[in-house]
């Protein structure tokens, strides 16, 4: 609070108390008061208003920067209506009822749209699981009647059954804590997991999977990881080189404090101004734009958001024309920091 524009909104009411001690004088000086009085009664009369200005400004000074205070300390900066005291004086009694109706016509505003989020979620989790019923139907005629066209069909759904599981996830990223379990899980079993749904692709693409020291335990959700892992061998299979024999090597490497679960191959790689943008929503870069190379620019963003949300790491590291490796990188603490 600045005591120059403090006492600019003061400009009225001193000038009226001017105006006013001018027309007592001026009465004095009509009578045949003593120059003590004459002198006295105004000067009086203006040093008590000016100490009790004084005294509202100091007084209002330390409320208003109790509240600067308590603002800048704060994270969420609407739960100020909460927190602060209750001025004595009237403006800002004014001032805390005002916030406070503000504040409370936000809430039910960000809960009125919370309900619809959840509402809208809700309805793709259940189309989500209903849409995999003919999928799965599909795959059982198609088991059953095996040709060349069938077999491009079936892949077809398997791309289907991905980008399904992508947006499962997605609408589930924003509340991974209620639906989590960590334990001890067996990493050979997560990444065999996550093989084995890539299997049809990478049979039919001839693409090498190379597993090595796999044989270690690590302290997280199995169903989640074995999501991000689909997500990066999905890209390894996308971004393949067109010429020469496409590899994936898929092993890990226990450290003091953690176990790095490393996947790489031998693709494309990607540019080197790009790989700090990789992990952004939407990005799609250089190899996403290229020809039947669409992508939504979503699988890594999803892996970094799940990877947060479960304590973890992920790095990535390419070199173009030569490949991309990507570390998941899982803590020995079974602590998660859940955000």
């Amino acid at each position: 609070m600045n005591i120059k524009n403090f006492i600019k909104e003061k400009l009225l009411q001193i000038s009226l108390m001017l105006f006013a001690l001018a027309t007592i004088e001026i009465f004095l000086i009509a009578y045949p008061f003593g120059i003590f009085i004459k002198i006295y009664i105004p000067i009086t009369i203006l040093s008590l208003y000016f100490i009790s200005i004084l005294v509202e400004y100091l007084h209002k000074r330390k409320y208003y920067k109790s509240v600067y205070g308590m603002l800048s300390s704060l994270q969420e900066k609407y739960l100020i209506a909460e927190v602060i005291s209750n001025p004595d004086f009237l403006d800002g009694k004014i001032l805390k009822d005002v916030i406070t109706q503000i504040d409370k016509s936000m809430l039910e505003n960000v809960n009125k749209y919370k309900y619809m989020t959840e509402d809208y979620k809700e309805y793709i989790e259940m189309w989500i699981h209903e849409i995999k019923i003919p999928i799965a139907t599909s795959k059982i005629i198609i088991e059953n009647n095996k040709t060349e066209i069938t077999k491009s069909i079936d892949e077809e759904l398997e791309k289907i059954e991905n980008y399904i599981e992508q947006a499962l996830y997605y609408a589930r990223s924003n509340t991974v804590e209620k639906d989590y379990y960590i334990k001890k899980c067996d990493l050979k079993e997560i990444v065999n997991e996550g093989i084995r749904k890539n299997k049809t692709v990478l049979i039919g693409q001839k693409i090498s999977i190379n597993t090595h020291n796999l044989e270690l335990q690590v302290n997280t959700d199995s169903k989640w990881i074995v999501f991000i892992l689909n997500q990066i061998i999905q890209n390894s299979i996308k971004y393949r080189k067109i010429e020469g024999k496409a590899e994936i090597e898929i092993y890990a490497v226990k450290g003091k404090e953690n176990v790095i679960l490393c996947i790489k191959d031998n693709g494309m790689g990607i540019k080197k101004e790009e790989i700090t943008r990789v992990f952004e929503k939407g990005f799609t870069g250089t190899n996403g734009r290229m020809l039947n190379k669409k992508s939504t620019g979503i699988g890594l963003y999803l892996c970094k958001k799940l990877c947060n949300k479960l304590g973890m790491a992920i790095e990535l590291n390419s070199v173009q024309n030569e490949g991309t490796e990507v570390k998941l990188i899982f803590p020995h603490s079974s602590h998660i920091d859940m955000k």
